[in-house]
C-alpha cells in the first residue's frame, strides 16, 4: 500500500471520498486546502458518457470564463499584412508567417495559444506533428482559425479556455485560481460545465455528464453533485 504523506493526509481531512458536494461547498473545500506557497490553479475534471474513438462522440469546444483564468497566456498568431498588424495591436505576443514556422520547426515554442488566419493554414499545417501533440494546433471549431484575429487574441488573453475529451471520456480544464473568491470560481465552473453540456455530441447515449470533481494543483479531489451545477446532465 502506498504511503500517504502527512501534508496529503491532512488536506484530505474533512472530505468524505464518496460524498457528492454542492458546488458552493465543494469550492470552499478546495480553496481551504490550497496551502502551497504559490497561487494554485483550480482544476475541473468531468467524466462524460462518450467514447471518443467514434467521430460522432467527440467533444471539443472553447469557453470564455466570465472571471478569467488568473494566468496570462502568451499568444502566437500566424498572419500577414494588415491582419498581422491587427494581432499586434490586440496584444499578441508573437506574430509571423514563414519566419514563425521556421522558429517552431526549430523547437522554439514560446507560447500557450496559437491563432492563424485561414489563408495561412496550409503553411501552419506543416507544424501538425509539432503543435498537435501539445494541443496548440489552430482549429476553426474553437475559434483559433479566423479572420477576426483581434477578437481571438483578446478572447485568449481574457480567459478563453479550450477543452477536448480524452481517450477515457474525461474533459479537464483550469477554471481559475485558489485566490479567487468563491463566487467567481463558482461562476467560472458553471460556465465551463455549461459549455461542455452544450457541446454534447449526437452520438452520446445515456447520461452525458456522469461525474464532476474539483481540485487545486496540490490539493485533494472533491466530488461535485452534478445537479448543483445547473447544466442538463442528460
Amino acid at each position: 500500500m502506498a504511503h500517504i504523506g502527512k501534508r496529503i493526509a491532512k488536506s484530505r481531512e474533512g472530505i468524505e471520498r464518496t460524498k457528492l458536494y454542492a458546488i458552493d461547498e465543494a469550492v470552499k473545500l478546495v480553496r481551504e486546502r490550497a496551502k502551497a506557497k504559490f497561487d494554485e490553479s483550480v482544476e475541473i475534471a468531468m467524466n462524460l458518457g462518450v467514447d471518443p474513438k467514434h467521430a460522432d462522440q467527440m467533444v471539443r469546444g472553447v469557453v470564455n470564463l466570465p472571471n478569467g483564468t488568473g494566468r496570462t497566456l502568451r499568444v502566437a498568431v500566424f498572419a500577414r499584412g494588415p491582419k498581422a498588424d491587427e494581432a499586434k495591436a490586440a496584444g499578441a505576443d508573437i506574430v509571423g508567417a514563414e519566419d514563425l514556422v521556421t522558429t517552431v520547426q526549430g523547437g522554439v515554442i514560446d507560447f500557450d495559444r496559437c491563432i492563424a488566419t485561414p489563408d495561412l493554414m496550409p503553411l501552419v499545417g506543416r507544424l501538425g506533428k509539432v503543435l498537435g501533440p501539445r494541443g496548440l494546433m489552430p482549429n476553426p471549431k474553437v475559434g483559433t482559425v479566423t479572420m477576426d484575429v483581434a477578437g481571438a487574441v483578446k478572447a485568449s488573453k481574457g480567459g478563453a479556455v479550450e477543452f477536448r475529451v480524452e481517450k477515457a471520456g474525461i474533459v479537464q480544464g483550469t477554471v481559475g485560481k485558489a485566490s479567487f473568491d468563491d463566487g467567481k470560481l463558482v461562476e467560472n465552473i458553471k460556465a465551463f460545465v455549461d459549455a461542455v453540456a452544450k457541446a454534447k455530441p449526437q452520438g452520446a447515449k445515456g447520461t452525458y455528464i456522469q461525474r464532476v470533481a474539483l481540485s487545486s494543483t496540490q490539493g485533494p479531489g472533491v466530488k461535485v453533485d452534478v445537479s448543483s451545477l445547473g447544466a442538463a446532465p442528460h
